[in-house]
């Protein structure tokens, strides 16, 4: 019995799997079972919109059959293990190996042992290229696509972008096929040849994918004649037909994200240079007040949540954000029902927006200002007025916020020690407005400060991200300028901001540094009390491949391990972008 493994286990209730309002589709009766997961621990992948959607959409099909998985914690692999048992599926608790999809959302390159981690525990050869018809097919899918050569040598397919409608498709192609498939008539190359011809879909064993030198030029092209030069990126042009997740499942244990999560719009309508989001969900797409307030009746009464949030890349952009808002409030109020809101833009508070938001909950805001000074934001295309800025942040004061949190990223380009006493100085006078509005003492103000990574589909794709030791000695001068108790900086793991900037740039050549590392022990790399760097260097070591080389400045000319991908916004584009921005 599965019970039997959760014995001493922290927090067995991860693993129940009968929340309310998850599927309870028929396993055995189903013409194709897709198991679909997040390599990560429970709390983090059920707060993923995208896994909530895919998993309604795919549950809605007659004849399919979705359920979920999620990485487990070293307690739980161990009970497995010791109970020779393989990684189950949370509803039925079916081997995930007895699945015909594997499907892995891909949120973070520091995820990418734990893929491994799922396979081994699964009890599937961690190469697709030893996989057989007996083994499910595994997909990926999410931001990380967007790059997805790293990974190349364990996955048999990628969907490129948006995955709602590429999902459905690629079940009815293998509906079509799976006799065929199971009894060898069909080989797996021809099987995935005919899945590449979805939009979107990207089977990299098709693929050439020639990486001589770590860092290097990439020279692509197919192996089978009949295959796209370029995957076009997949995007769903409605987003008010597109399926929701009403019926939001409610986890036994409190989550990252406890609340429901309506979203709004994808895509965003700002070009800041830095940002692959806007690459990834690109172009912009709204949903309707009307539809967004039916949606969100729903999901409270399908859940009874007592939060909600907006979501979207930048939701202070969407048409009439406080007419929706002051809607909603006025809907939910009586409720007891707390609605929140992602990092806005000062322009959308100004008004009566910050009051409407504070009628449920007065904690705080979140800003994004990027850089310290407007010289330096400028150099980043970031649409933010300091002077909208205190302006909205006077008036969230007053309206009974207590207290801000300010985004900042170090390491850019044409940074100077200005810009580095422009974040403490700026954080500085957020502090201080709270009194000068006549809202009691000053202000706390959380900072957070993150490396640049320069990612793939950005303008700043060819610039080279800071070496470690530069940016530690920036992180220092932020601590001995800021000397003031209200401001609290904090500071994201610099090995794991290098690990994430190699991943994100790298190409096949990786494959076998991450299975290095996994044969190591390295797994949870996103989490502080899991990490180990010290693994990963001897990885790379062992590898004979320097991380350092996917870190410099790149030729405009040269052929980016990424290039095949077409994001629906021109290199071209990006080239003109990026030459604005060093030319400052």
């Amino acid at each position: 019995m599965i019970e039997e493994l959760f014995t001493n286990l922290h927090r067995p209730g991860q693993y129940l799997g009968n929340e309310w309002n998850a599927a309870k589709n028929d396993f055995d009766g189903a013409s194709v079972k897709f198991a679909l997961g997040f390599p990560d621990l429970y709390e983090v992948g059920m707060s993923n919109l995208g896994l909530r959607i895919i998993y309604g959409i795919l549950n809605a099909i007659p004849g399919v059959a979705c359920e979920r998985f999620f990485a487990p914690e070293a307690d739980m692999e161990a009970s497995l293990r010791a109970a020779k048992k393989r990684l189950f599926s949370w509803e039925s608790n079916h081997d995930l190996a007895d699945f015909d999809f594997m499907g892995f959302s891909l949120g973070s390159e520091l995820c990418y042992t734990n893929v491994l981690g799922i396979l081994d525990l699964a009890g599937l050869p961690l190469e697709a290229s030893a996989r057989d018809s007996r083994y499910p097919l595994v997909i990926g899918g999410g931001p990380c696509a967007l790059n997805p050569e790293p990974l190349a040598d364990f996955f048999d397919l990628f969907v490129i972008g948006e995955g709602e409608e590429a999902a459905a498709e690629l079940a009815g192609l293998y509906v079509k096929h799976k006799e065929g498939y199971r009894s060898g008539r069909i080989s797996k190359e021809d099987l995935l040849f005919m899945m590449s011809g979805i939009e979107g879909v990207y089977a990299p064993s098709l693929y050439e994918a020639d990486c001589r030198v770590p860092g290097g030029a990439v020279s692509f092209s197919p192996r089978v004649p009949g295959l796209p030069l370029k995957i076009k990126k997949r995007f769903v042009k409605d987003l008010n037909s597109l399926y929701f997740p009403c019926r939001w499942i409610v986890p036994y244990v409190q989550t990252v994200h406890d609340r429901v999560n309506l979203e709004v719009m994808r895509g965003c309508p700002n070009r800041c240079r830095f940002c692959q989001a806007r690459s990834q969900y690109y172009p912009l797409r709204l949903r309707s007040k009307e539809k967004v307030v039916s949606l969100a009746d729903l999901a409270y009464a399908a859940s009874g949540y007592e939060e909600m949030s907006l979501a979207g890349l930048s939701v202070g952009d969407y048409p009439g954000i406080e007419n929706l808002v002051s809607e909603l409030t006025g809907n939910f109020n009586r409720l007891g029902v707390n609605l929140s809101l992602p990092s806005l833009k000062a322009k959308s508070l100004i008004g009566n927006l910050s009051r409407l938001i504070a009628k449920t909950k007065k904690t705080g805001l979140t800003f994004a200002p990027e850089a310290g000074t407007p010289r330096l934001r400028d150099v980043l295309a970031k649409d933010f007025s300091e002077e909208e800025f205190f302006t909205a942040a006077a008036e969230a004061y007053r309206a009974g916020y207590q207290h801000l949190k300010l985004y900042f990223l170090i390491g850019l380009p044409g940074e100077t020690e200005e810009d580095l006493r422009g974040i403490i100085d700026f954080a500085h006078a957020a502090s201080e407005l709270k009194k000068k509005a006549g809202a009691g003492s000053a202000a706390q103000i959380n900072i957070s400060v993150n490396p640049l990574i320069p990612k793939p589909h950005t303008p700043l794709q060819w610039y080279g991200m800071e070496p470690l030791e530069e940016i530690r000695k920036k992180q220092d001068y932020l601590r001995g300028y800021c000397k003031n108790r209200k401001l609290r900086l904090n500071f994201h793991d610099l090995r794991m901001a290098f690990l994430e900037g190699v991943f994100c740039r790298g190409d096949r050549l990786l494959g076998k540094v991450i299975l290095g590392a996994y044969k190591k022990g390295a797994r949870f790399d996103a989490w502080g009390d899991h990490f180990s760097f010290e693994k990963w260097l001897e990885a790379f070591s062992e590898a004979g491949v320097s991380p350092e080389s996917y870190l410099g400045l790149k030729p405009q000319d040269e052929a980016l391990p990424w290039d095949f991908i077409d994001i629906g916004i021109g290199r071209d584009t990006l080239a003109c972008e990026f030459n604005k921005t060093i030319a400052r």
